[in-house]
């Protein structure tokens, strides 16, 4: 059976040697077998699970969670009888199966409602990372393995962002906290959207450029507004490398970066892995 170094398999999913010993350390990332004196060696097995790391991470889910899910203890959507979208309410929630049901039936205005009420019971974080994420992950992943359900992945997220957008609004007093916007040709929103739903929950405003925004859009709109901190949002390298980084700290912004795209994150910006963390580093900042 072929096996890997840690640096191979660092190469081959485009992260950073660093990032495979934390995930190892903190998750129990790491390889299956380890041999006494030698260097440890990934198997494909191994390498599977990371890669579902990486594709959970990249949609939002929390780290603890998605390696969760990744080692097994979470079996994927698509083992579990039934497999339709009511099957699909990670962690078993009330909350959950009655969006899933919502999903369904493509019942939009339920699927609003439903959204709103979690947010009011739990908060917005609690709301996406114990539920909203972990369906929408395992949607996804019916999506992609099936080739059914991208009219039901779709009217669900956009349910979602229509509810979370009419949330996160809350009049600027003073300096602009942050400026939110995703890199370069990136055209997944959904994290930027819900990370100023979590702010303005805070009683903390933003404001969001979304998707695929150019690089010089986003340093003209950086000088212009001079947020308290810059957060940028990338899901693959390729968009991450093309994000005006360096830029942005050459001319004395804080920046924060989130998304699987940061591998390698410049000198002087902050990576953050949880919706959580992102809101906790825009306060800081902006009392700072």
């Amino acid at each position: 059976m072929e096996q890997w170094s840690a640096g191979a398999v660092a190469r081959m999913l485009g992260i950073s040697p660093t990032t495979l010993r934390t995930w190892d350390r903190r998750y129990g990332l790491g390889p299956d077998t380890r041999e006494e004196g030698r260097h440890r060696r990934y198997s494909p097995a191994d390498v599977t699970r990371l890669r579902r790391m990486l594709e959970l991470t990249a949609q939002g889910m929390a780290p603890a969670a998605a390696a969760t899910i990744a080692l097994g203890s979470s079996p994927p959507a698509r083992s579990r009888a039934g497999g339709g979208p009511k099957a699909l309410a990670v962690g078993g929630s009330a909350e959950g199966r009655g969006f899933a049901r919502a999903a369904a039936r493509l019942d939009a205005p339920l699927m609003r409602a439903l959204v709103l009420e979690l947010v009011e019971q739990r908060g917005v974080v609690d709301a996406w990372e114990s539920v909203l994420a972990p369906f929408l992950v395992a949607l996804g992943e019916r999506v992609i393995t099936r080739g059914r359900g991208v009219e039901v992945e779709h009217l669900a997220t956009a349910s979602v962002l229509d509810a979370l957008r009419g949330t996160a609004t809350v009049a600027l007093s003073g300096r602009l906290p942050v400026l939110l916007a995703c890199a370069p040709d990136e055209q997944h929103t959904l994290p930027v959207d819900v990370l100023a739903a979590a702010l303005a929950e805070r009683g903390c405003a933003s404001r969001n450029l979304g998707a695929r925004v150019p690089a010089g859009a986003l340093l003209d709109a950086a000088e212009l507004l001079s947020p308290g901190s810059v957060m940028l949002w990338a899901h693959e390298r390729s968009l991450a490398e093309a994000a005006p980084v360096a830029e942005l700290l050459a001319r004395g912004h804080a920046v924060l970066v989130g998304g699987a795209g940061w591998n390698e994150v410049p000198a002087g910006a902050r990576r953050l892995w949880t919706l959580g963390e992102a809101v906790e580093a825009v306060l800081e900042l902006n009392r700072s």
